[in-house]
This record gives structure tokens, sequence and C-alpha cells, in this order.
């Protein structure tokens, strides 16, 4: 279970590194969202200014083309999303309470 999102191919950097340059990344762009605003309200028209948008995101566990993968499999299910599963759980839950009963009937 905790080998659940690993993978040989994907190396990831360390969390220090990820995080410092994620927090780069933030203040580029409000220094850039600020010297925009400076400008605009200098008299300069906001349609003539260009608008700071993000160069880097972070990698991210998620991987699309695995889950558009996964998806266009539809024939693969999750068992406990199955009617079987439901009436396994039922079976037990019936069984307990037969237990139950025997005990305070004996």
């Amino acid at each position: 279970m905790s080998q659940r999102n690993r993978s040989e191919t994907v190396v990831l950097p360390p969390k220090m590194e990820l995080r410092a340059h994620a927090r780069g990344e933030r203040h580029r762009i409000n220094t850039e969202l600020h010297a925009t605003a400076t400008v605009v309200c200098g008299g300069v028209e906001p349609d003539d200014t260009i608008e700071p948008g993000a160069t880097w995101k972070p990698i991210h566990h998620h991987d699309a083309d695995r889950a558009k993968a996964d998806i266009s499999k539809q024939g693969v299910q999750r068992h406990w999303k199955l009617k079987m599963w439901k009436r396994r759980s039922a079976a037990r839950r019936a069984k307990a309470e037969a237990f139950e009963f025997a005990v305070k009937n004996s």
C-alpha cells in the first residue's frame, strides 16, 4: 500500500527543493503583478500591459496520461464498488449478529 504512488521511472526531486522552487515562482509572479499594478495606476491602459503567468508548476503525483488510460479500460472495476462486495459485507454483518444472538440466548 505504501508503494502505490511510487514508480521507478519517475524520480521526484527532494521536497525542500520543490518547495523552494514553488516559493520563488510565487514571489516572481507577485513581484510582476505589483509592477503591473503600479504601471496601471500610473495611467497606462490595462489592456496594454502584459499580465504575468506561471512559467513553472510543480510535478504532481497524478499522471493525466495514466488516468486517461485507466478510464479507457471500462471493463476493470474495483472490488468495493461491486454488488458482490456489498453482499459479502451484509453477510459478515448478519453472521456477527447471529453470533451475538446465540451468545445472549445461551
